[in-house]
């Protein structure tokens, strides 16, 4: 059974709209995606995203491991020294230091206001591509998960957006181009 021509039209026009979503989010936030290499630590790489202009990143603990320095490559190929200036295993969450000041940055959104069926966008930079992207939808919210030391993290979001290897500390956006993740 075919679709009226109407109803063809009708969806055509909500993908060119999700289509434009995504990408006017990718736009705004991956130029502060970047890769993260572990320098002088046994292998390690994955995303992050720069915060502030003077460089803090966020990535997952276990992209810097213990890791005192890292190589942190923004998209155009810029390579600066980052020191890790905090990590937390118990929540996977580490804090690096890029050298230098940085134009783009990840603005924060507020998770507490995701709605489930929102648009999940999953940006990174890894294995020394430009910029992967995944999206999806906030699948749930409020779920739990174990830590790779064991403790319980709460209040994680849950999505369907896939993540491509490397992927690891790279941030969760939504469709208004803010990290939520």
């Amino acid at each position: 059974m075919s679709l009226p021509a109407q109803q063809l039209q009708f969806d055509d026009a909500l993908l060119d709209d999700y289509s434009a979503t995504v990408a006017d989010a990718v736009d705004r936030i991956g130029p502060a995606v970047c890769r993260i290499e572990r320098v002088g630590g046994a292998g390690g790489q994955g995303s992050g995203f720069v915060i502030t202009p003077d460089g803090l990143v966020v990535t997952n603990f276990h992209v810097v491991g213990d890791a005192r320095s890292v190589r942190v490559t923004m998209p155009d190929d810029v390579s600066r020294e980052g020191r890790v200036l905090g990590r937390d295993p118990d929540t996977d969450i580490a804090l690096v230091r890029a050298d230098g000041s940085f134009a783009d940055i990840a603005p924060l959104g507020d998770s507490k206001r995701l709605r489930r069926g929102q648009i999940a966008i999953a940006i990174g930079n890894p294995l020394g591509f430009e910029w992967t992207v995944t999206s999806g939808v906030v699948s749930a919210l409020g779920r739990s998960m174990r830590a790779s030391t064991g403790r319980l993290i709460d209040d994680v979001i849950q999505t369907d957006a896939a993540l491509n290897p490397g992927n690891s500390g790279g941030p969760l956006v939504s469709s208004a181009g803010e990290v939520i993740g």
